[in-house]
């Protein structure tokens, strides 16, 4: 647990846990859900979701007029989202911002999102925070919410995310197999007059080495 109040919760998603029932079935966040009552009636709902191997923020409400308020954040763009990601290469650039419209392809072997003009409009910020000539670290933030956002915008640049099987195909070899995307830090300006909710997630085990060796240092 990462933060809790009445109305809101902030946990650690683990990489690999879905947020959702999936076809093909399996373990899902929505199985637990009842576990994080904490003396309420009803369960937690998800405000937003996380790619099945993105770790880190993961915001829920715990009543209904939290859901929807929290809801309202996500939708206007005033949840600050803040991601780190290992890509390939370094860019030439220290920091800038991604301004590609995005859609949804249907694939013969599954569906991605692309660049497409007539798409939905999609903002990262990014900025590079660390590399060692082969692999970077790169703070992104969205500001707005669309599927798979980082990771095809990542992509379209040229500097894919490590371990992506989608938009990144072959990058697993760079560094273990798993996407390298993990949510650090929420902010959440929730009620009028008083100070944002914050709260920022552990580097998991299985990014550590990956983040140092991008000069990332652990406190």
């Amino acid at each position: 647990m990462l933060y809790r109040d009445p109305a809101v919760l902030v946990i650690d998603k683990p990489a690999g846990l879905a947020v959702h029932a999936g076809p093909k079935g399996g373990e899902h966040l929505m199985l637990y859900l009842d576990a994080l009552r904490f003396g309420l009636n009803r369960r937690p709902e998800l405000a937003h979701r996380l790619d099945r191997e993105t770790s880190g923020c993961l915001v829920l409400g715990r009543t209904a007029k939290a859901l929807a308020a929290l809801g309202e954040l996500f939708a206007t763009g005033l949840a600050g989202k803040t991601y780190w990601a290992v890509v390939v290469g370094k860019p030439r650039e220290e920091a800038g911002t991604i301004d590609y419209a995005l859609k949804k392809r249907e694939k013969k072997f599954g569906w991605r999102m692309e660049v497409d003009r007539s798409g939905l409009a999609s903002l990262t910020e990014w900025r590079l925070r660390g590399s060692d000539g082969r692999l970077s670290w790169l703070e992104c933030r969205p500001l707005t919410g669309r599927t798979h956002q980082i990771r095809a915008h990542c992509a379209a640049i040229g500097h894919p995310l490590v371990g992506d099987a989608i938009y990144g195909r072959g990058t697993g070899t760079l560094a273990g197999d798993r996407l390298m995307l993990h949510s650090r830090a929420i902010v959440l300006p929730l009620a009028a007059g008083k100070p944002p909710i914050r709260a920022e997630a552990p580097v998991p085990e299985h990014m550590l080495a990956v983040f140092q060796g991008c000069g990332w240092a652990s406190s």
